[in-house]
């Protein structure tokens, strides 16, 4: 069966791939987010960065800072603030779980990705804690023995 193609503003916009070095993940939620026009835009054309992104829960609702979405340029003076904060979407219950869960030491809000399901944005947000120096090194040995891995079995493939 042949793979469906992506249409325009279908799929991945932008990965937050330092995240999954730098923190521990325990647990995933899927959550909406709330955006003014040019912003879609600017997404539709993939202009977006998660690196310094996290998330915050204030007078029960969650809120995205640090996300940059890049100014669409056909919108002129309607742009608004590349960095501003965004309202995401989510249920009472799972704003209600999320926290108990952050005012633990140590956890925190993460966005992993930003995606286009069913012509709306979402957001991949983590639950995180941070990991230690050691973890880190852990994580790296574990990735070069796979790779090693994989290429020996590879090689033995071609004989």
């Amino acid at each position: 069966m042949a793979k469906k193609k992506h249409s325009v503003g279908e799929g991945r916009i932008a990965t937050n791939r330092r995240a999954r070095f730098d923190y521990e993940i325990l647990d995933t939620v899927e959550a909406g987010i709330v955006l003014l026009g040019p912003e879609v835009k600017s997404l539709r054309q993939g202009n977006a960065s998660l690196g310094e992104a996290y998330a915050m829960l204030r007078r029960g609702e969650a809120w995205l800072r640090g996300m940059h979405i890049a100014p669409y340029e056909q919108a002129g003076r309607e742009n608004p603030e590349p960095l501003r904060e965004r309202k995401l979407l989510l249920h009472r219950h799972e704003l209600r779980r999320l926290q108990t869960k952050v005012t633990e030491r140590g956890n925190t809000l993460v966005p992993l990705s930003l995606y286009w399901k069913d012509g709306r944005a979402k957001v991949e947000l983590a639950l995180v804690r941070g990991k230690r120096q050691t973890d880190k090194r852990e994580t790296i040995r574990r990735r070069e023995e796979d790779r090693e891995m994989r290429r020996a079995i590879r090689g033995r493939g071609r004989r």
